[in-house]
């Protein structure tokens, strides 16, 4: 404590030139940190105060574009936030105990053969939101020769071919699936990974105490063992939910629509990329930018009170 206090009495820029070696090797984080995260929310922040079409300069409204959002933008109010929460309920957490799941019966295998099962559950995600919604705009396809409906019609289920992606009906089902088919991303390998961690000592404690089966096993050893994973897990599944707007997009412009019929898969995401790259209101997308920050920050709060231990609270 002493020989603290009196480094704590030293200048600042002679503590910060005494620790110059770890800060060259935080340095490359801290400066991707800044152009790509920080100074970007700093910027939308403080744009989302002004009106700004990206040509003319900025004009000062103040809270104008929140009230505006809030009280007169019936897009949003009416389809972007009911289906953001829709999709994010479904795909999140469903998404999250899949990979959960998947994880968990591919560590059961053997380790010959567990490489190539996590390298076929991996790709899909690996493959991008765009290319995913590419391969399933085949199967959905509303002509005779699409998958699904030329299954359903060999089949006799159908007497006519069924417009998928023209139904307001399907056109957020097929979001879901579509997501949930590319959900094993970084989460499902992090948690695959803190699977392969656990003491196996800690099982065979676990049976002397009386654990009687596999379930057992899961939400008494495994999870608590890997709680570090299992937040990064949530957290990733948090974001990707609240940020996946491409699906909506590309599947609507694969029919020469600019949004999803009668806005039936319209998230918020895609309210931004409207007002941002559409109409070049900017002030009102870095408002409407703010707004998703906020939810994911909740959320992520939420994920950090859920799978957090104690003793880091």
């Amino acid at each position: 404590m002493k020989h603290k206090a009196i480094a704590l009495r030293e200048p600042l820029w002679q503590r910060i030139w005494g620790s110059r070696m770890s800060y060259l090797f935080i340095a490359p984080f801290m400066i991707c940190f800044l152009l790509f995260i920080a100074i970007p929310i700093l910027i939308a922040i403080g744009l989302s105060f002004y009106k700004f079409n990206g040509i003319s300069p900025p004009v000062f409204i103040g809270w104008h574009n929140f009230l505006a959002i809030l009280t007169q933008d019936r897009i949003f109010l009416q389809y972007a936030i009911p289906n953001t929460f829709k999709f994010a309920i479904i795909v999140g957490p469903l998404g999250y105990i899949l990979s959960f799941y998947l994880a968990w019966l591919i560590h059961q295998l053997p380790k010959s053969i567990r490489d190539y099962f996590t390298l076929s559950i991996y790709l899909p995600s690996l493959a991008g939101g765009v290319a995913m919604t590419v391969v399933w705009v085949v199967v959905f396809s509303g002509d005779r020769i699409g998958y699904l409906n030329s299954l359903l019609l060999n089949l006799g289920w159908v007497d006519a071919p069924v417009l998928w992606l023209q139904s307001p009906e399907y056109f957020m089902k097929i979001m879901i699936a579509i997501s949930l088919w590319g959900s094993m991303g970084v989460g499902f390998l992090a948690m695959l990974a803190g699977l392969q961690t656990v003491n196996q000592e800690l099982y065979e404690a676990g049976q002397i105490d009386g654990i009687s089966n596999r379930l057992q096993e899961i939400f008494y050893i495994t999870i608590p063992a890997i709680k570090p994973q299992m937040l990064f897990g949530a957290v990733m599944a948090v974001v990707g939910t609240l940020k996946a707007g491409q699906i909506s997009a590309v599947l609507a412009m694969t029919h020469g629509l600019t949004v999803s019929p009668s806005y039936s898969g319209h998230l918020i995401i895609n309210q931004i990329d409207d007002f941002a790259f559409v109409r070049y209101e900017l002030g009102y997308a870095s408002a409407l930018s703010v707004i998703l920050l906020l939810i994911v920050y909740g959320a992520t709060k939420f994920s950090f009170h859920l799978f957090s231990s104690q003793e880091g609270e």
